[in-house]
């Protein structure tokens, strides 16, 4: 049989073995997860939907479990479940890639790892990546949950921190669920008040890193670590 003559729910499947997933369209391999449509939908408009409604798979890869389920045709548990599944594991993937790497090789690659693990939180996040004399990651902590302010991000508790994972350096990140990247002057003054306390200890703060989904910033590339 050829592919023009296979119902649509099985071309992507036999395209895949006949010629290898290289050969998908990113909307036939999402269809793949998701195996079936929805009533007046069926699967590649669904897995479309999501590409566009997302940004691509990049934007995907950063989707929370929340923001797959007011996609409508994910509302039930088994899809929905199945794809965070997928995408926690392809997450962990480029995270472990990237965490293998000197960072400061391709800075490009340090927000590309806050993203992984911040960009798709509900609620704003500050972590901190520790790191060894040749700036190669140590750990990765996440330290305070709620809206920063330099009130709420404890100086002693982040060089504590420092102190126990023996960090010569420290990036700083945190992400914007606003969606908007754009340092604020509490984000400012954080940095300058931990930059203080860390300086103490002799470890540098090299950067603070804002994400959001599809986007993060570099304060050291804004002149402002």
């Amino acid at each position: 049989m050829s592919f023009k003559n296979l119902p649509l729910e099985s071309l992507p499947r036999e395209k895949l073995l006949a010629l290898g997933p290289g050969a998908l369209a990113d909307a036939e391999l999402l269809a793949l997860l998701l195996r079936t449509g929805i009533p007046g939908k069926n699967v590649l408009q669904l897995a479309q939907e999501l590409l566009d409604g997302f940004g691509g798979l990049n934007g995907l890869l950063h989707a929370g479990l929340d923001d797959l389920k007011r996609i409508k045709g994910l509302g039930g548990s088994a899809k929905r479940s199945n794809l965070a599944a997928v995408l926690e594991v392809a997450r962990r993937a480029v995270a472990q890639r990237l965490r293998e790497r000197d960072l400061f090789d391709a800075p490009m690659a340090v927000k590309q790892y806050v993203q992984l693990h911040l960009a798709a939180r509900p609620h704003e996040v500050f972590a901190a990546l520790f790191l060894d004399a040749q700036h190669r990651l140590i750990a990765m902590e996440e330290l305070f949950r709620g809206t920063l302010t330099q009130t709420s991000v404890y100086p002693r508790e982040v060089v504590a921190c420092a102190l126990r994972h023996h960090a010569a350096a420290v990036i700083l990140a945190h992400n914007h669920p606003s969606g908007c990247v754009e340092p604020s002057r509490a984000d400012e003054a954080l940095t300058q008040t931990l930059q203080a306390a860390l300086a103490l200890i002799d470890v540098r703060v090299l950067d603070h890193v804002i994400v959001a989904p599809g986007q993060a910033l570099s304060m050291a590339e804004r002149g402002l670590v």
